[in-house]
């Protein structure tokens, strides 16, 4: 497994998109300085969930679909004892990354907050905790999203081999996923009370924690069931994924 995950790091490393992305999502963070909801932006760390998101699906995504495509995944397997190892430290390396682009959104609010658009972190704003809390707890909702959504990045790329298949179906999930669940919510068959469960509902964790009111009204799950639901749903789409993966011929 060591040595498993110090090639994912190594390759991950010595590509010109890791070091490139922050960028962006720094410049994408800086033009939601000059809006004028101070507190909220704060606590959505200037919407940096979105683009790490994105960041995410594109990045994600070449972990197996690009070496399935170049064969360099043969290599992969050649010197790893155990599939398992490989589709592990994938996982470890893209949510370590993930942990690194949310820690990078955090020190940029937090110096924001502090300079141009100043504002009290301990003053209560949502949930009736203080700012602080609210920003840290929207962050680790959004780990649990993006996880979700690199969960079954995981596993649409162990089913397709095409990097652009797999980075537009992707994309899809993201920007669609909302009106896809809704569209299952409001039928009307018996089994509508159960859609609720359905994955792209969990897609929304982070925006029902950053607007609860309103999207509660959408997803119809208190932010506990959402978050759980989410969890659940990440073992399931990691495991299948796995299971796809194990079972694939090269």
């Amino acid at each position: 497994m060591q040595k498993s995950l110090y090639r994912e790091f190594y390759k991950f490393t010595h590509k010109k998109l890791t070091w490139f992305a922050p960028l962006l999502l720094l410049a994408f963070m800086g033009a939601f300085i000059a809006y004028p909801t101070a507190r909220l932006l704060a606590m959505l760390t200037y919407d940096s969930g979105d683009v790490i998101t994105v960041i995410l699906v594109i990045v994600g995504s070449t972990m197996f679909s690009m070496e399935f495509q170049n064969h360099a995944i043969l290599t992969l397997l050649y010197r790893s004892p155990r599939k398992l190892d490989v589709y592990f430290a994938k996982l470890i390396t893209i949510f370590v990354y993930d942990i690194i682009l949310h820690v990078i959104a955090i020190i940029f609010t937090l110096i924001v907050a502090s300079t141009i658009k100043p504002v009290s972190w301990s003053a209560v704003y949502r949930y009736h905790q203080p700012l602080i809390v609210n920003m840290f707890s929207l962050v680790g909702v959004d780990l649990v999203t993006s996880m979700l959504i690199i969960s079954l990045i995981f596993l649409i790329s162990t089913i397709i081999n095409s990097n652009a298949i797999v980075v537009t179906l992707s994309l899809a999930i993201v920007f669609f996923g909302e009106g896809i669940s809704a569209d299952l919510m409001n039928n009307n068959s018996p089994l509508a009370s159960l859609a609720k469960w359905n994955p792209f509902n969990m897609y929304m964790a982070t925006l029902q924690y950053g607007n609860y009111p309103e999207y509660h009204a959408t997803t119809l799950l208190t932010n506990p069931q959402i978050i759980t639901g989410a969890l659940a749903y990440i073992m399931i789409f990691f495991v299948a994924g796995y299971l796809v993966f194990r079972k694939k011929r090269f």
